[in-house]
């Protein structure tokens, strides 16, 4: 067996000698064989379609860890696993995007100080157990600067409290004048605050693991933080329209992002409910942060899959159309889920962005800012 020296397999998969000893001490790529007195390494030609697949995944940015799960699957999952890679890379960039716009329009004066004074919002929010479940994870909260719902994990246990946990991690934002710059980083400490009280949970329960999902807007002015993770949902009416603001983190959601699913197959998918990402206080957690600036007349409706799985886009759109206030509005939606059945339990907040200028009369069950 002829074997390459480590610089002639360096210059072939067109990975740095200092690359390649990384690799061998990580597990991710061994030598075929080593010196026992100069420790010079050599490599097997067979292993330069492993090399180079490592090096490919390196300009991909994709960790070693992860590079190391690919490189062991066959090559069926290793595609699957890079496209999964590569859409929560899309993901992050957009949202990555959309902080770098806010902070150039920041920094440049273009940001709007007047109306940034004048935004408030009404709300309503509900959690009720469906008619078919004996225990309720669903968590639902509405505050004057922070909505937010969160649905435990049932099966593991401690689901209930998990989701609680999410949300209380959050309320204390409310208390402090965050600038808008600063929203996002905000988030961003809150989800650790978070994962660690969920952390606390998991270990007080007799199987060691809880998770939740979680959705949640902190406002500032006209701009207000997204913070999302798990399925979960947030809606904006604007204009008339139904807009899904947030991305489903879940297994068959990503074989409709592959287009290996239709969008139709989905809602009946044996496997729908089944989470990729989720708060579960092993500090894991990626949830999607994002800015969005908020214009008076907005609806926001932030949901648990209770809602969303059974009833449709276009009767959500109807009755937020139509509904006079948030409190209506809840209503109609969960007299709709439970009309359907109400398999799972529900948790819902609605929202209405107002001009303070013009405040209107408090709604029965709402409240302004």
């Amino acid at each position: 067996m002829v074997l390459l020296t480590i610089g002639a397999f360096a210059r072939a998969v067109r990975l740095s000698p200092k690359a390649l000893r990384l690799y061998d001490q990580l597990g991710l790529l061994r030598p075929a064989a080593v010196d026992g007195e100069s420790g010079y390494r050599f490599y097997d030609p067979a292993q330069l379609e492993r090399a180079r697949l490592i090096a490919s995944l390196r300009r991909l940015g994709m960790p070693l860890a992860r590079i190391r799960q690919v490189c062991d699957l066959p090559g069926p999952a290793a595609a699957e696993e890079i496209a999964a890679y590569w859409q929560q890379v899309l993901t992050e960039t957009a949202a990555r995007g959309e902080l770098a716009t806010f902070l150039v329009d920041y920094l440049s004066g273009r940001g709007s100080t007047v109306e940034e004074t004048l935004l408030g919002i009404r709300y309503a929010a509900c959690s009720e157990s469906g008619p078919v479940r004996t225990s309720n994870e669903d968590t639902a909260y509405a505050g004057p600067g922070m909505l937010a719902v969160a649905d435990g994990d049932r099966c593991s246990g401690g689901g209930d409290l998990a989701s609680a946990a999410a949300i209380d991690a959050f309320k204390p934002l409310q208390t402090l004048a965050v600038p808008a710059e600063d929203l996002l980083g905000a988030l961003a400490d809150a989800v650790g605050e978070a994962e660690r009280a969920i952390g606390e949970i998991a270990a007080s329960t007799e199987s060691g693991e809880v998770a939740t999902t979680l959705t949640a807007l902190l406002w500032s002015g006209s701009q207000l933080a997204l913070v999302h993770i798990g399925d979960t949902r947030a809606y904006l009416v604007r204009d008339g329209e139904l807009h899904r603001i947030t991305h489903d983190h879940t297994y068959v959601q990503a074989l409709v992002d592959e287009g290996r699913l239709a969008s139709e197959e989905a809602a009946s998918h044996p496997q729908r409910s089944l989470l990729t990402r989720a708060l579960t206080g092993t500090r894991g957690a990626q949830p999607e942060l994002s800015l969005h600036r908020a214009v008076a007349g907005d609806r926001y409706l932030l949901c648990s899959d209770g809602l969303s799985t059974v009833v449709p886009d276009e009767q959500v759109r109807e009755v937020l159309t139509g509904a006079a206030g948030p409190q209506q509005a809840l209503d109609g939606l969960i007299a709709l889920a439970y009309a359907a059945g109400a398999p799972d339990n529900i948790a819902g907040v609605v929202a209405d962005v107002v001009n303070l200028q013009t405040p209107a009369a408090p709604e029965a069950g709402g409240n302004g800012r």
